[in-house]
């Protein structure tokens, strides 16, 4: 009896190691793989600096736009247009609460 109580209490040792050992290494793989994804060229970084900058251009006309008293859905949509293809979202990659 004694004997089969000290096999199960050491079985849930080694389910509850394994399972921390599975979760230390999921966790190491994904660090590695965003150390590598986080990595870029020189090019890829000039594109990315690029992108940034027509993303900025376009926000500044949006704000020039809303100053001009044009209505939101003007500025709004001129900004969709700007921005097609650079940023992810209807807002041009930024959306902030009124």
């Amino acid at each position: 009896m004694f004997w089969n109580f000290f096999n199960q209490g050491e079985l849930m040792k080694a389910k509850f190691f394994s399972k921390y050992l599975a979760a230390v290494a999921v966790l190491t793989l994904g660090a590695l793989l965003s150390v590598a994804h986080a990595q870029h060229s020189d090019k890829e970084t000039k594109e990315d600096a690029q992108r940034h900058r027509a993303m900025a251009a376009a926000h500044e006309a949006a704000a020039k736009c809303l100053e001009s008293g044009q209505k939101a859905d003007v500025c709004t949509k001129q900004l969709q247009t700007a921005c097609k293809g650079l940023a992810v979202g209807k807002y041009c990659g930024m959306k902030h609460a009124h």
